[in-house]
Parts: structure tokens; sequence; C-alpha cells
């Protein structure tokens, strides 16, 4: 573990993210057994997108690294290496929380400095995994963004953003409020062992239908279709269907994509549980991290097709903020209907 000279780019040049006085605690308690929490004081809580990046926003918030949602393909694994820590097992179970984010936000918020802009979170982990049931840093969060009338976006699997319904709501009704509910696919057993320490994608959806039923907008990021398993016309039908009766205003397909720290650790999983797709996946996924534009438009058509009979559709301008799908790179130009755009 190094907290010292650590940076948002791992560089020893730029300033350390964290203090020195880490605090480290297990809990003997059903939920948390088996994990570890590493209280930190950040030196900073609102954090510039690079600027590579394609996404419409340049800031986010994220109170925690590290994920007990364990989703096995999540992208996000490979930050962990930036604290000398497992990308697999590791990131699953040893949680960075950054203790002081509530308090930190408000005064960065409050700095002439800063001009109101937009703020994403659940952008890298989730804020509303098992550890917020704990650490409870995001009523903080959202009334210090309440407070200053700052406009955010949530994405998440987690069904504990409804403890915080009452900010939601009155944080709504003075800035624009953005949520998002990450559901990619219905399937029960795919569920259990893709993404195992989340919520079951119907009480996800019950999340769009509460929110939904007391005004407030919420669409779902149907991610990641996962190629051979959650990807036939049979399960994204059922999908969809599932999430019109929701209610939610939208929804927008992503095809699973595997950076680096996420692909060892789901074709690891798939070599256990679907020995006969390794190679289809080693030749689906051999040049890139993201999977062929052909498969993207097959899937993105064919849910904006089922989304259209079953009377949603992808956002709207002025509903959710949009993130592109590849922030990284230029996208071939396609056709609007076919793209592959995330919600916010």
């Amino acid at each position: 573990m190094r907290w010292e000279n650590l940076s948002g780019d791992g560089s020893a040049e730029s300033p350390a993210l964290f203090g020195t006085d880490v605090v480290t605690r297990t809990f003997d308690t059903p939920e948390f057994r088996g994990m570890t929490f590493h209280e930190v004081r950040a030196r900073s809580i609102v954090n510039r997108v690079p600027g590579a990046s394609r996404m419409p926003f340049e800031w986010t918030v994220n109170p925690y690294r590290g994920c007990s949602h364990a989703c096995v393909y999540c992208f996000a694994r490979g930050t962990h290496r930036y604290l000398d820590l497992d990308t697999g097992e590791g990131f699953d179970s040893q949680i960075v929380v950054k203790v002081n984010a509530p308090e930190l936000l408000r005064r960065e918020l409050g700095a002439s400095r800063w001009h109101g802009e937009h703020i994403a979170m659940g952008t890298n982990v989730d804020c509303y995994q098992r550890a917020e049931g704990r650490y409870r840093l995001m009523p903080g969060i959202l009334t210090a963004l309440r407070d200053y009338a700052n406009p955010f976006s949530i994405l998440t699997k987690g069904t504990l953003i409804l403890r915080d319904l009452d900010l939601l709501r009155s944080a709504a009704a003075v800035t624009d409020v953005g949520i998002s509910v990450s559901v990619g696919f219905t399937d029960e057993e795919l569920w259990r062992t893709v993404e195992p320490g989340t919520p079951a994608p119907e009480r996800r959806l019950d999340v769009v239908r509460t929110l939904s039923g007391h005004g407030i907008p919420c669409g779902v990021l149907m991610a990641p279709v996962i190629p051979f398993l959650g990807d036939s016309p049979a399960q994204l039908r059922t999908t969809v269907r599932a999430i019109a009766a929701a209610g939610a205003t939208s929804v927008t397909p992503l095809a699973l994509h595997l950076r680096p720290g996420a692909r060892e650790w789901y074709m690891s999983w798939l070599a256990r549980h679907h020995p006969r797709l390794v190679r289809h996946y080693e030749a689906l996924y051999e040049n890139s991290a993201y999977a062929p534009k052909w498969y993207q438009r097959r899937i993105t058509r064919q849910v904006h097709e089922l989304a259209a009979e079953y009377g949603i559709g992808p956002s709207a301008p002025g509903k959710h903020r949009r993130i592109e799908v590849h922030p990284d790179r230029d996208p071939e130009p396609e056709p609007p209907e076919c793209t592959q755009l995330t919600l916010l």
C-alpha cells in the first residue's frame, strides 16, 4: 500500500491525493466480512476529467475507491494499481473511503475559482455501494450540491440511493439533477455470477419506479450488454420490456468493454464459468478493449428498436447528461440512431 506521492495519474510530480494519516478498519458484521476499509483524508474531491476525454462534463466526485459490487467486468479495476492494490479480489474488498468528502466538497464549491460546472458521480466506482450504508458520505455531498445549486448527475446500481430521496427532490427543485440506474440484463443466473455484490436487477428497476413516482426522471444505462451471455434477441427484449415497465425515461445500451485490469479478471472468470467462450472473446476483443463497431451497431440498433416498440427511447436533449462511450479515442462517424452513448 502506498499513500505518499500518489497522484491521479500515478506520477510523483503531481500533488498527492491523500494525506498520510490513514486509518485501516475491518468490521465483523456479515455485510462487511472479509472487507478492509482505508479511511483517508482527501486533499481535493472535485476531480477534473483528463483533457483527452470526450465526456461532456469536466468534473467528477468519487468518495470511494474500490467497490464491493464486485462486478467482474468493472473498468475501474485498473485504478487500484495506483495504490499497489490487487485489481481482482483487492478491488472488491479493499475500499478507500474519503471520510472528509462532504466538508471538502462544500469548501471547494464555495471557492471563488469554482463556477458551478456540472459534477458527475458514479462514473468511476459506485457512490452507493455497500460502504455508503456505514459511512454516509452522500447525504453531506448532496446537501452541499443543493445548497450551492450546483448541477450534478448520478449513475448507480445501488438501491441505497432511495435513502436520499428527500435530498434529491430538494436538490432537483433548485438545480439540474440527472439520475441513471445501470441494468445491463435481467437474467438472474448471469447476475449472480457476474455482479455478485449488487442488488438484483429487479430491485434496481424498483429504484427507477420509485424515483419516477416521486417526480425525479430516471434513465437506464443498459450496461454492459455481455457478448454471448446476455445479448440474444430474447434477452434484449426481456430487459428492455422490464426497463419500460419500470417507467424509465430512456434506455441506452453499452456493450461490454475490457480495459487493462478488468480484462485479466474477467477473462479469468470466463475461463472458470464459460471456458467454451474464451476463444470467442479473444477473437472479439483481439485488437481493442472495445467490442468491434459492427457488434456495437447491432446491439444499439436492436435495443433502440425494442425501446421504440415499448414506448421509450435513447436519451433526449435536456433529459440526462450524455457521456461518450469511447472518451479516449475518436469514434467513427455513425448514424445518430445507431450510436452507443451512456447516460448521465
